[in-house]
């Protein structure tokens, strides 16, 4: 059920992969009180500019495992940083600007990953770029417009629209060295100290 619901979402976003607006469309489901499936909300969720022109919304949030339901739309009113919170998942996209040579140059060393703070799990190298980072959860992610650099510790992987990456809380960096704005749909889980 989980798979084949996760498969669905990803398809119907890819098929959405060329929208480029300043908000997204959600729509979140539910059942009435006659056990009816119906449209809880339906509506434009603004991405939020953060430092450096990266864009970003979060599309729902939960915070226990098992996962429960919600019928109250509180995703903007549960604090959560970058990573999600404890027994709980984040959706999200992410809008990466393209970074040229002199503001990559410019920003502060480990600058992302101490925002991560100490939620951060312990195993891993000091990050060697400001936008580097590892969180304690097991991330999906496709790229649904755009190019983008993943830097890892000793590799980078450059991605394509349709290109899909499961991130197991290792040192990774999102780099935009490409001309135009790069949109990645996110899935956090997360997950065991690894």
């Amino acid at each position: 059920m989980f798979r084949r619901t996760t498969y669905s979402l990803a398809a119907l976003l890819l098929g959405c992969a060329a929208a480029h607006a300043s908000d997204i469309r959600r729509v979140v489901t539910g059942l009435d009180a006659n056990n009816k499936a119906v449209v809880m909300f339906d509506s434009r969720m603004p991405l939020q500019t953060g430092p450096y022109g990266l864009n970003s919304t979060n599309l729902w949030v939960t915070n226990s495992y098992p996962l429960g339901f919600s019928f109250k739309d509180d995703t903007s009113a549960i604090p959560v940083g970058i990573s999600p919170l404890d027994n709980g998942t984040k959706f999200r996209v992410v809008e990466f600007p393209p970074l040229d040579a002199a503001t990559e140059a410019k920003m502060e060393h480990g600058f992302l990953m101490k925002a991560v703070g100490a939620v951060a799990p312990a195993r891993g190298l000091p990050v060697t770029h400001p936008l580097m980072h590892r969180t304690r959860s097991i991330d999906y992610a496709v790229v649904l417009s755009g190019e983008i650099d993943m830097m890892l510790d000793d590799t980078v992987v450059h991605l394509k629209p349709g290109d899909t990456i499961v991130q197991q809380a290792t040192n990774h960096a999102w780099v935009n060295h490409g001309t135009e704005m790069c949109r990645i749909l996110f899935v956090l889980m997360d997950s065991r100290q690894p």
